[in-house]
């Protein structure tokens, strides 16, 4: 998947996703179209803001102000507490979900974000959402970049051949 650029060399196709949701059925989906897009070689950017930073973050408490702490104990845990946005039942259909997956050889969830480091896609936190839910760029999985503003995403969508919100 590429197109020749002004100097006649293939440019692979680019793939920019924003990830706002922590809902494990959107981090599923957002993560087997980055990975399925990397495998083809194209150059993949997801950037995590609000509820998505949960599919980078590692399994830490975050928070500095009493709200912050709050924020980070009533929504913390990492991509492996993601619910699925229907059928939660309480973390029941978490369980149920990944149950049924298993059964069908499904990739479970962090192998597939670990997968998608291991081929090349670039993962990073909006700045903002970080410093509102007080979640330090440490408290992310080695292979994270350095965050970022919207303005970089933009920048990465206005030269994508494809852009997903999810």
């Amino acid at each position: 998947m590429s197109e020749m650029n002004d100097m006649g060399q293939d440019e692979p196709k680019k793939v920019a996703i924003a990830v706002m949701s922590g809902d494990m059925d959107k981090l599923f989906g957002a993560f087997i179209i980055a990975t399925g897009a990397a495998a083809m070689g194209m150059q993949v950017t997801m950037f995590f803001t609000f509820w998505g930073l949960r599919a980078i973050k590692k399994n830490v408490r975050t928070g500095k102000t009493p709200f912050g702490r709050m924020l980070g104990a009533m929504y913390g845990g990492d991509i492996t507490k993601a619910n699925p946005s229907k059928f939660s039942f309480g973390g029941m259909g978490r369980w149920m979900f990944g149950k049924m997956m298993g059964a069908h050889n499904i990739t479970k969830l962090v192998e597939l974000r670990d997968l998608a480091i291991d081929l090349g896609v670039e993962l990073y936190g909006c700045q903002m959402s970080m410093d509102v839910m007080e979640i330090p760029q440490g408290a992310f999985v080695e292979g994270v970049k350095e965050p970022v503003g919207v303005g970089f995403f933009l920048m990465k969508a206005q030269e994508a051949d494809i852009e997903l919100f999810i």
